[in-house]
């Protein structure tokens, strides 16, 4: 696949995918773009983005924290067909810009971001 914002990742993957909300408006930072593109490289295999940015209402309806790095455009959560999560968060590590920032562990994806007032880990 060939992106808008970098080799392998377009906008349309960011957006907001609430229903009834912002009309799937969409904001992300270049930092994150550059990351994704960095571990997809790394890993070699497409990197599918589960939720990018999210407008304040979809952020609230699928529970997210009031302060989520998603509002920011600054995080995803991710996962990749036939890569363990846990495994997928480990290589996350090895990318400066998530090692600073925040990777989460969840059962089907992983969460990462870019935030500035890193490092966080989680496991939810």
């Amino acid at each position: 696949m060939v992106g808008d914002l970098s080799r392998d990742f377009g906008k349309k993957e960011f957006v907001c995918r609430g229903k009834g909300c912002c009309d799937h408006k969409g904001q992300v930072v270049p930092e994150l773009v550059a990351a994704l593109q960095e571990l997809r490289d790394r890993i070699g295999k497409p990197i599918h983005i589960t939720s990018g940015f999210r407008c304040p209402k979809h952020n609230a309806f699928v529970g997210g924290d009031p302060h989520s790095q998603h509002m920011a455009g600054t995080a995803a959560d991710i996962c990749v067909t036939g890569v363990n999560t846990a495994l997928l968060a480990i290589e996350a590590q090895n990318i400066t810009a998530f090692k600073r920032g925040g990777i989460g562990l969840y059962g089907g994806w992983v969460h990462v971001d870019v935030r500035e007032d890193g490092p966080a880990r989680w496991e939810g």
